[in-house]
């Protein structure tokens, strides 16, 4: 099974966000856009497990949630992945925030101590909204139409979820296998 750990978008930003990727769907853009239901800030991406493993790695995740507390954090701009110039991943931003920080550090570490290698990036808070077809541009001034328009809203995160993601011909579906309050 594939299995990732993520902060679920909560109220309003998930919202904000719906709205969002309804207005970038309009767009004439060649990009594969997330469903509304994918919504999420990924902390860790475990690849493809053994299902005996879920138990150590769900373990892992509680150990790592309960060194955190809930928090505020913040939607900021669209963008792009590795830049705008030559995107490959359109994102909406998540404002820098050091208890998520933390919370990203945490897991790495409990994820290193059971044998998942850390990743080698720093970290980039954000939501995917979508990621451009292969071989594909935006067209010039992309990422300066009102399409791309999002409010600076707060909301609060107070879970980490532990997903599988199960490829289908229609695209992915997520599977919550364990959601875990922060700081219990």
């Amino acid at each position: 099974m594939r299995l990732f750990a993520a902060v679920p978008l909560a109220e309003p930003a998930r919202s904000e966000i719906v709205r969002l990727l309804g207005a970038l769907r309009a767009e004439p853009w060649p990009v594969r856009w997330v469903t509304d239901e994918l919504i999420h800030i990924t902390l860790k991406f475990f690849g493809e497990v053994p299902d005996e493993r879920l138990e150590v790695i769900a373990e892992a995740l509680r150990l790592a949630s309960a060194g955190g507390q809930p928090m505020t954090l913040t939607l900021g701009g669209v963008g792009a992945f590795p830049t705008e110039r030559r995107p490959r991943i359109i994102w909406a931003g998540i404002g820098p925030h050091a208890a998520l920080a933390a919370l990203r550090e945490r897991v790495e570490n409990a994820a290193d101590a059971i044998g998942f290698a850390r990743e080698g990036v720093p970290f980039a808070p954000h939501v995917t909204l979508g990621r451009l077809r292969e071989g594909q541009r935006l067209p010039p001034g992309a990422f300066q139409s009102p399409a791309c328009e999002l409010k600076p809203l707060s909301f609060r995160a107070d879970r980490l979820a532990l997903y599988e993601s199960v490829l289908t011909p229609a695209g992915p579906r997520y599977h919550a296998r364990e959601l875990v309050e922060l700081g219990a």
